[in-house]
């Protein structure tokens, strides 16, 4: 089953160049895996009650075009699996009928009060959801950044948590990009995240980014203690990938 959801972009989601910003675009996309959730019963509303909730593990997003204000997009989404503990769900995204963009995410289940991943795909709310169908998106391998061009500090705050009671996962991309962003304007442009370990309020993250051959760029956020919270990579693939 595909499920299709149209917004409209706002003012206050868009650049300088008038184009939407990247951690905006993952907005939408996690907005539209959680009312799609919602809607089949094992949502934010069903989960929390029994102590669980969502997390996103990874994102891969291929945008062809970016859109600008004013401009209609729709999320097409559909559930790949629920399978070892994850979830995959796929996304193409559209400007009318022109397709600007593809999404691959995977999320897993996570116990509100042991902070651990579970497994709980065999209740049966979770039964008749998945429609199957396979989006290729090559997942790319993220290594260390070993020789950072620059390290960029950000501090956890207020405006950084949701609702599960740690960082946003669109908040560790809106300080990678504010750290440095790539002139990705008028290419096709691959994001890819990996989310690995939960930031904290109050906690002092570093953004370590290097800049790549092709002009786009690696980050790996580190805690105080050096452990790394979340890799990214912004790169420039061909648009037949």
């Amino acid at each position: 089953m595909k499920y299709n959801y149209e917004y409209e972009i706002k003012y206050q989601e868009v650049d300088g160049q008038k184009k939407l910003r990247l951690f905006n675009l993952e907005n939408y996309l996690l907005e539209v895996a959680g009312t799609v959730a919602d809607d089949l019963g094992f949502g934010i509303a069903a989960l929390h009650p029994m102590g669980l909730t969502w997390i996103l593990t990874h994102l891969s997003v291929i945008m062809y075009e970016l859109p600008t204000h004013c401009e209609k997009v729709r999320f097409e989404t559909w559930i790949e699996s629920n399978v070892h503990m994850l979830s995959t769900r796929n996304f193409r995204i559209y400007s009318g009928e022109r397709l600007i963009g593809i999404c691959k995410s995977v999320w897993a289940v996570l116990d509100l009060k042991k902070r651990e991943i579970v497994n709980c795909f065999d209740l049966s709310i979770f039964q008749d959801s998945v429609d199957g169908e396979f989006l290729k998106i090559e997942r790319v391998r993220m290594t260390p950044v070993s020789a950072p061009t620059g390290i960029t500090p950000h501090k956890v705050v207020y405006s950084d948590i949701d609702y599960n009671g740690h960082c946003n996962s669109c908040r560790y991309l809106q300080a990678m990009t504010d750290a440095y962003l790539p002139d990705y304007y008028g290419k096709t442009l691959r994001l890819d995240i990996n989310y690995q370990k939960e930031a904290m309020f109050g906690e002092l993250l570093e953004t370590h980014f290097q800049v790549l051959p092709d002009g786009g760029v690696q980050y790996q956020q580190k805690n105080e203690g050096g452990q790394t919270c979340c890799t990214a990579r912004i790169s420039f693939p061909d648009k037949a990938e």
